[in-house]
C-alpha cells in the first residue's frame, strides 16, 4: 500500500464493493492536481470504517467516481492524548494543527488565556487542516476539534482523573524525560498537554496551575521556545518516551 501515492478522506460510509461519488472539490484534486487517470489506485477513508484500496471507475467533467477494492486497514484511534494550546498567528496556529495531527493527538482543544494574542478562532478551519494532515500522516482517525474554551473554565471544569502536563517556560518544571518517563511507568492513559501564547502564562495562571493536584509542570529546557516549536517538540518527546514510536510498525 505504500506504493498508493494519492490518499483522501471521504464523509460518507464504506465497504468493499461500494462505489463512491467524490465532491466538485475532490474530483479536481485527484484529477487537475494529482492527475490520476482511470483504474488510479486511490486510498479512502472515513474516520469510522478503516482504510480502503480504491480504484477510478469514472471521470467526468466535475466528478469522478471511486471503486472500493478492499479494505487495507482497519480503524484504530490514537491513544486519548489531548492538546490544548493557545491560538496564535494564522500561519503558526496551521502548524499546531498539522505537526499535532502528524504526532499523534487525538484530541486539540484551544484555550484562551490572558496573554493569547489570537482570539479570532476558526474552528472550522482546524478542522479541514487536521483532515489534510491526517491523509499526509496515513492516520485512519482524525483529531477531534473542541471549541474554544476560557483558562478558568477549562481548570474548573477539569476531569480530575486526566493528567495535565502543563510546559513552564520559567524553569520550574520537572525535565521532560523525567516527567515523561515517569507517566511511561505509571502506565498514564489519559494525558493533556498545555502548551501557552507567545507571551506565556500569567504568574496568576501559573499559581493556579501549580496548585492543582491534576497538573505537572514541565521544562522544555534553558530556550525559550515559540508557541509551534514547543509543540512539536513536546509532543514529539512524548512519542519518543511514552508514546506510540516504541511500536513496530507492520
Amino acid at each position: 500500500m505504500k506504493k498508493v501515492k494519492i490518499r483522501i478522506y471521504i464523509d460518507t460510509a464504506m465497504d468493499k464493493g461500494f462505489e463512491i461519488n467524490l465532491n466538485e472539490t475532490q474530483s479536481h484534486y485527484l484529477c487537475h492536481v494529482m492527475k490520476a487517470s482511470l483504474g488510479a489506485n486511490v486510498l479512502c477513508f472515513n474516520n469510522k470504517d478503516g482504510e480502503f484500496l480504491s480504484s477510478v471507475s469514472k471521470i467526468s467533467k466535475k466528478s469522478v467516481s471511486l471503486s472500493l477494492l478492499e479494505k487495507t486497514r482497519d480503524f484504530e484511534r490514537v491513544s486519548d492524548t489531548q492538546l490544548i494550546f493557545a491560538p496564535v498567528k494564522k500561519e503558526q496556529t496551521d502548524y499546531i494543527i498539522q505537526k499535532s495531527t502528524e504526532l499523534g493527538i487525538r484530541s486539540l482543544l484551544p484555550v484562551i488565556t490572558k496573554y493569547t494574542m489570537n482570539e479570532r478562532i476558526k474552528t472550522n478551519r482546524f478542522k479541514l487542516q487536521a483532515i489534510e494532515a491526517s491523509e499526509q500522516s496515513r492516520r485512519v482517525d482524525i483529531p477531534e476539534i473542541f471549541e474554544p474554551i476560557d483558562f478558568a473554565q477549562l481548570i474548573a471544569s477539569w476531569d480530575k482523573k486526566r493528567t495535565l502536563f502543563y510546559f513552564d517556560e520559567t524553569g520550574l518544571g520537572k525535565t521532560i524525560l523525567q516527567t515523561f518517563s515517569q507517566a511511561k511507568k505509571d502506565n498514564l492513559s489519559c494525558i493533556s498537554f498545555l502548551i501557552g501564547p507567545e507571551g506565556g502564562f500569567s504568574q496568576n495562571e501559573l499559581n493556579i496551575l501549580r496548585n492543582s493536584p491534576f497538573a505537572i509542570g514541565v521544562s522544555l529546557g534553558k530556550r525559550i521556545l515559540r508557541a509551534e516549536t514547543a509543540v512539536a517538540a513536546a509532543l514529539s518527546c512524548w512519542q519518543a518516551i511514552a508514546g506510540d514510536w516504541n511500536d513496530i510498525v507492520k
